[in-house]
């Protein structure tokens, strides 16, 4: 039987890319986001400088999947609707009976997240909450209760320097806010629970820090050549998806759990290349 590999936040950038690495893998695919089709605007969402709605949808990333002879499933998901929410992991397991590995991607990244303290509304405040401590807590939940009556799965949560450190300056001249710091807190939490409370059942959990990447949000939000003055410290999206796809499927990323792997480095202490 194929596995199953139900990955979050697909429509574009690191989504998309572990989509299209774990298609190429041979896994069946659940996709979810909020975007179902090119060009479809969303409250709350990062735009590009033309003021239009980032490239990217679920149906083009299920589209290029596809091409690799495997099933995907497309479940459009929106993080702050926690009825969306369910409904969408609901129709994952109701379709497929199981999932294997489960990438918790998507987050709220809404244009308020890095406000700096003084600005820093309420509205906010539960926006990030829900996008990333309850949404990632629902859908984690629901997958696992499946997972332990099969006695094995995988789930990896994908994290931020920002949850883990202080911004390097402050979010008014370009750090992170309070908001967003604290959302990736909280995912950076979920994997090393999960492994201590299930991982005599069979279940594995990672943290995964992608580190800078070159997607679509971060050209929006410092520009093209904001990306080239970065130079060598950026990543395509390519490289954390191979890490991802390597801890899903090595016998020996066992050893990786209780830590937050770090892929740009990870990648070239394991010599895990970009196919």
């Amino acid at each position: 039987m194929q596995q199953v590999a139900f990955i979050t936040g697909a429509s574009r950038g690191i989504g998309r890319a572990t989509a299209i690495a774990f298609a190429r893998a041979g896994f069946n695919l659940a996709l979810s986001a909020r975007t179902l089709d090119e060009g479809e605007a969303h409250p709350h969402s990062i735009t590009g400088v033309n003021g239009q709605p980032l490239p990217g949808s679920l149906n083009g990333t299920a589209e290029d999947a596809r091409r690799y002879g495997v099933e995907v499933k497309v479940v459009p998901m929106d993080l702050l609707d926690a009825d969306s929410v369910e409904q969408a992991v609901s129709s994952v397991l109701s379709h497929y009976g199981q999932v294997d590995v489960l990438i918790n991607n998507a987050i709220y990244q809404g244009p308020d997240l890095n406000a700096p303290l003084l600005d820093l509304q309420p509205q906010t405040l539960q926006r990030m909450a829900q996008g990333y401590l309850f949404a990632p807590v629902q859908i984690t939940q629901q997958v696992l209760r499946t997972m332990l009556q099969h006695k094995r799965g995988c789930i990896i949560n994908i994290t931020s320097g920002a949850g883990e450190s202080d911004p390097p300056i402050a979010a008014r001249d370009g750090g992170w806010g309070y908001a967003y710091g604290a959302g990736k807190a909280a995912v950076s939490r979920l994997g090393g629970i999960i492994a201590r409370e299930h991982g005599d059942q069979g279940i594995r959990a990672y943290t995964v820090n992608p580190g800078v990447v070159n997607t679509e949000t971060l050209r929006a939000t410092i520009g093209e050549k904001g990306v080239l003055a970065m130079r060598r410290g950026v990543a395509e999206p390519e490289l954390p998806a191979a890490v991802l796809l390597w801890l899903a499927t090595a016998p020996q990323a066992v050893d990786f759990q209780y830590q937050t792997v770090q892929a740009q480095p990870f990648a070239r202490e394991h010599a895990i290349s970009i196919d």
